[in-house]
């Protein structure tokens, strides 16, 4: 059975637009993103970064309760620490508390040096 999203869709361009808008140590949630885009559920957004999430900040898109995606914890939490997200006691999580974005703020740092 092809998958869901084969082939680029126009919805599959405006995820990875939300998840490439993400600041560094900020995340949303595969719904965040859903209702951001007011399209979608969590399933369709997770269906697209399965797909496709590879060439963007994937580790920026938890599950609601801030577990990373299953399959890429060690990555992820590894880029949590270098981005300084805040996560939660025991760091196995991010603290959605804290962490969570909601993309109405500008982004506080690019990841670019400061000099381009």
């Amino acid at each position: 059975m092809p998958h869901a999203f084969s082939r680029p869709t126009e919805y599959v361009d405006r995820v990875l637009d939300v998840v490439e808008a993400i600041p560094p140590g900020n995340v949303m949630s595969y719904g965040d993103i859903a209702e951001y885009l007011g399209e979608g559920g969590p399933r369709q957004v997770g269906a697209v970064m399965s797909a496709w999430g590879g060439g963007v900040c994937w580790w920026r898109v938890v599950r609601a309760d801030g577990s990373p995606p299953q399959g890429h914890e060690v990555e992820a939490l590894s880029h949590y620490a270098a981005e300084a997200t805040p996560t939660r006691p025991g760091g196995d999580r991010v603290d959605m508390s804290r962490a969570r974005w909601d993309g109405s703020a500008p982004p506080r740092h690019t990841g670019l040096p400061e000099d381009l």
